[in-house]
């Protein structure tokens, strides 16, 4: 158990928030990259797309690899790879090398599902759910304020100075967590599978990279169709292995529990409402006022914009736990998707001045913080304690492709929704960011009828720490 109060929990929130600025960071450089590394746009993004494939592919690889051979030990492995890869895109400006240094970066995504699984094995049961809602709510905490600290580096400083003070607090986070996390004696027996891990790793590849650049490089290329062929044809063979390995990389008996499988298809649809918020927010309010609706704002207003919604997930972590402890995660996360919904219901009569915006994303953010909260421990519920890490890599890695995909469909959207303004500038109309707003409030209705269907739960003094049996 901890014996250091709240030391250790600092230290693992620290990863949580290090990894979500990491994740953003490069957003506000992006229009400036292509004279920066000499790429084209459409390379450049790939400084994205590599962060998130790497991240997808390693959390539950690395979920799985924590629960065998010892959680504290993979996640300083998972922060090494991130400050390697700073320091990588700290001392380069060639773009493959940028790229792969930003592939080493998006490792670090697995740091989350680990810690929340080392708070469940060590903290007393009575502090868990708190924690877990403090763990969660860094990711959506790191995303809102890294925005806004990266347009303001890039602003008055070299852009490489981002990458320099990533790998410098990725080094402190890390002693940090050697110096006060002890490492959970929970392990799960057995050799790690590595058919199954080439063969998941192949269809998040290949269905992750169509998604991503299937704007780009057009739906019916041959490039597109041959990926998403490629993860038709694999993901059988590797659901046929899973479920005849002695010890799978991913329980699919587990995982279809309807305790399971609805609360990682909510996380897939949370993600995709979350990311909208983020995505759509910074882009409207830098339209052109000749558009008729833009506000013509600078990159940092946009980015400030996503400040009140990382004050209110801070804000909301505790009161997300003990609304948890009162009545349940599941009651939790059904008034998240809600209000989440409500939220998009607001921008779609709001997204014309910069008061409202703001007001409207906060409600969005907020209902993200307190969804956040509630999916660990709803998967904890409901999986045997020597799988939590793999577990909640699981359900990270659905709210990731839920990212990749809402990505994916703004772009398509806003792309598709144009008009010609009064000076010849080239922008999506109001409607296609309402239709943006419409798309991700009614994925957060799903989440809410989904959520609905997981089985409910005898009342009990500590249910996020019963072994799963749901």
């Amino acid at each position: 158990m901890f014996t250091r109060g709240n030391a250790p929990l600092a230290a693992l929130a620290s990863c949580g928030v290090l990894m979500a600025v990491m994740q953003t960071i490069v957003v506000p450089l992006l229009p400036q990259l292509p004279a920066l590394t000499g790429g084209s746009p459409t390379d450049v993004s790939w400084m994205i797309t590599a962060t998130l494939l790497a991240g997808a592919v390693a959390t539950p690889l690395l979920g799985r690899a924590g629960d065998m051979y010892g959680k504290r030990r993979v996640l300083l492995m998972a922060l090494a790879s991130m400050v390697a890869g700073s320091v990588l895109c700290a001392v380069s400006a060639t773009l493959p090398v940028l790229i792969a240094g930003r592939a080493l970066q998006g490792v670090a995504i697995a740091v989350v599902p680990l810690g929340i699984s080392i708070l469940r094995d060590e903290l007393p049961r009575e502090r868990v759910i708190g924690a877990i809602a403090m763990m969660s709510a860094t990711l959506g905490v790191g995303a809102a304020f890294g925005i806004p600290l990266a347009t303001l580096v890039v602003e008055h400083y070299d852009w490489h100075t981002m990458f320099w003070a990533c790998a410098v607090l990725g080094s402190l986070v890390a002693l940090a967590v050697v110096t006060v996390v002890p490492e959970s004696p929970v392990r799960t027996r057995g050799r790690f599978d590595v058919v199954g891990a080439l063969g998941l790793t192949t269809v998040l590849v290949c269905l992750l990279v169509a998604v991503s650049k299937g704007n780009a490089w057009g739906w019916g290329s041959a490039r597109v169709l041959g990926l998403l062929a490629g993860a038709v044809v694999v993901a059988p063979l590797w659901v046929w292995h899973q479920l005849r390995a002695g010890t799978p990389l991913v329980d699919l008996r587990v995982s279809v529990r309807p305790a399971v499988l609805f609360t990682n298809l909510a996380a897939l649809l949370i993600g995709f409402s979350f990311y909208a918020n983020s995505l759509a927010t910074a882009q409207l309010v830098q339209e052109p006022t000749s558009t008729g609706y833009g506000l013509g704002a600078s990159i940092v207003v946009s980015g400030l914009c996503l400040l009140p919604g990382g004050i209110a997930m801070v804000l909301l972590s505790p009161v997300s736990a003990r609304l948890s402890a009162a009545r349940g995660p599941r009651f939790t996360l059904a008034a998240a998707a809600g209000l989440m919904a409500v939220g998009y219901a607001v921008r779609l009569f709001t997204s014309t001045d910069l008061v409202s915006i703001v007001f409207g994303a906060t409600v969005v953010a907020a209902g993200t913080a307190v969804a956040y909260s509630a999916l660990p421990a709803l998967i904890m519920h409901a999986v045997p304690v020597t799988e939590t890490a793999a577990a909640n890599g699981l359900n990270t890695l659905m709210r990731s492709i839920g990212q990749a995909v809402c990505s994916a469909v703004v772009a398509i959207v806003l792309s598709g929704l144009t008009a010609r303004s009064a000076d010849g500038h080239s922008a999506p109309t109001l409607q296609a960011y309402l239709a943006v707003f419409a798309i991700a409030g009614f994925c957060a209705l799903g989440a809410l009828g989904l959520t609905l269907l997981i089985p409910g739960r005898r009342r009990a003094p500590s249910p996020v720490l019963a072994v799963g049996t749901a």
